[in-house]
């Protein structure tokens, strides 16, 4: 028998609110000292009371508009109720039955076709604290408790640990173009809880459910999964049953162990928050949000591929980021939008090359769009080859500064005195008559040396196209 693989994401976004979601507390609580971004409410004190923070509102119904979803005039909080030690109130605020949200979808590209992801709802709710564990004992930071948290709820419609990583990265662009949250998962701002159970291929009707915890990568959730269906297909092909349960996964040991057993909606006991009044969401301040949106990667990535000629690949790693996305047009405004493929091949390729080995996004980068653009003029002009365009740009990477002031200083302006590169062309044949011999029986390559020759002895600095143009008449004068 054959299975079909059935999986839904539920995804926590920390938002990027000043402060809490019900209390007045600095919610950026990264590089803060334990229990230092606290007070009596999410500390979760008797007697307080909780108060809704309005841009935490707004930034999920900006999510809730990019994701396509339906937005009700009345929505109201809940309380959640659970035992568990980073909870200190006994319960969560969350949403139930009447979410903020409901009924979106987005499109993920799906073996090279569009594939499109329902959202059953996006709802908020607050953070819960952060358990620290040490040897023989744990200790709880309350810094976290109470930070906004929207959570999207997919339909268990992707059939494959690819698709799941593919709407995962997707979901996570858009948060970022929307700037309501930062997206980061190692930093547990962007967290989420895979849902897979597997049935015969071609039935309708699900099959036990499992959770999966503690996914805090694209590459944990996607090796999860792929464990997980493994797992899960060797129970069933021996006779057994899918157990409803929560797993957490081990990344050391590349495996997913039994947490709990899974709870049911009617485990937490919800019911209407009493200390928070219901939300009538005004349909005028709704349309003022959705009239404010950014432009969607989706939508960049097709302008990219019209406005600037740029291939699906090229767009696609463009818009990836909106920073990025950012990046390439003002640096294009700069340069003309005829030189658009020449500034996508230079951030694509050494740009990134050098992010990646220190670990930054480009916003964090030494060099600006202009100074990139100051750059690429002086090739244009002649006045940088190739080669020493690469040294200088690594030089202003590193150290920030600008592009004529490192030509200058280490002398690396291109030479294009055709008097000097004859002279050096000759100096190069003088000095490898094999060379030249095996160029005048044919050989090619031997051209491709001796051009390596010149450009070595010139520290990179001739023009290349004049060193071949001077290096071939040079060796056909020297066989008349």
């Amino acid at each position: 028998m054959t299975y079909e693989t059935v999986i839904g994401l539920e995804v926590h976004a920390q938002l990027l609110t000043r402060s809490k979601m019900f209390c007045s507390c600095n919610a950026d609580y990264a590089s803060a000292p334990p229990n230092t971004h606290v007070c009596p409410v999410c500390l979760g004190m008797p007697g307080v009371l909780p108060v809704i923070n309005k841009k935490a509102v707004e930034y999920t119904i900006m999510t809730a508009l990019a994701l396509n979803c339906t937005i009700p005039e009345y929505t109201k909080f809940d309380r959640k109720n659970y035992s568990y030690p980073d909870l200190v109130k006994g319960y969560q605020i969350s949403q139930y039955d009447y979410p903020i949200s409901e009924h979106g979808w987005l499109t993920i590209d799906s073996n090279g076709a569009k594939k499109k992801i329902n959202i059953t709802r996006v709802h908020l709710e607050e953070d819960v604290a952060k358990s620290q564990h040490r040897e023989g004992y744990s200790l709880i930071d309350m810094n976290r408790s109470g930070v906004p948290l929207m959570e999207t709820v997919s339909e268990p419609e992707m059939r494959s640990p690819e698709e799941a990583r593919d709407y995962l990265v997707k979901l996570r662009s858009i948060l970022r173009y929307l700037g309501v949250s930062n997206g980061n998962m190692e930093e547990g701002s962007f967290r989420c809880d895979a849902n897979i159970s597997l049935r015969p291929s071609g039935s309708t009707e699900l099959g036990g459910k499992v959770e999966l915890k503690n996914l805090n990568s694209f590459k944990a959730v996607y090796q999860a999964l792929q464990y997980e269906v493994k797992r899960q297909t060797a129970v069933l092909e021996e006779g057994g049953t899918i157990a409803q349960e929560t797993r957490g996964w081990a990344d050391d040991k590349g495996i997913t162990v039994t947490q709990r057993s899974k709870e049911y909606a009617n485990d937490y006991r919800y019911f209407p928050e009493p200390d928070l009044p219901p939300l009538f969401l005004d349909r005028a301040w709704i349309k003022e949000i959705h009239d404010g949106l950014p432009e969607l990667p989706e939508a960049r990535k097709e302008r990219f591929m019209t406005q600037y000629c740029l291939s699906l690949s090229d767009a696609s790693i463009l818009t990836s980021s909106r920073t990025m996305a950012d990046y390439f047009e003002d640096s294009v405004r700069l340069m003309g939008p005829d030189r658009a493929k020449l500034i996508s091949n230079w951030i694509q390729g050494d740009f990134s090359r050098l992010l990646n080995a220190v670990g930054i996004e480009i916003e964090s980068a030494k060099i600006s769009p202009e100074e990139l653009v100051e750059m690429l003029t002086l090739v244009d002009k002649g006045t940088l080859n190739g080669p020493a365009a690469k040294v200088v740009f690594e030089e202003m990477f590193h150290t920030g500064k600008k592009a004529s002031a490192i030509v200058e200083e280490k002398k690396l302006s291109q030479i294009s005195d055709a008097a000097e590169i004859k002279k050096e062309v000759q100096q190069a044949m003088s000095g490898n008559p094999r060379a030249v011999s095996d160029y005048r029986s044919g050989k090619e390559s031997a051209l491709a040396f001796l051009t390596g020759q010149v450009m070595r002895a010139t520290r990179g600095r001739a023009n290349p196209s004049l060193v071949r143009e001077i290096l071939i008449e040079e060796l056909r004068n020297s066989q008349e």
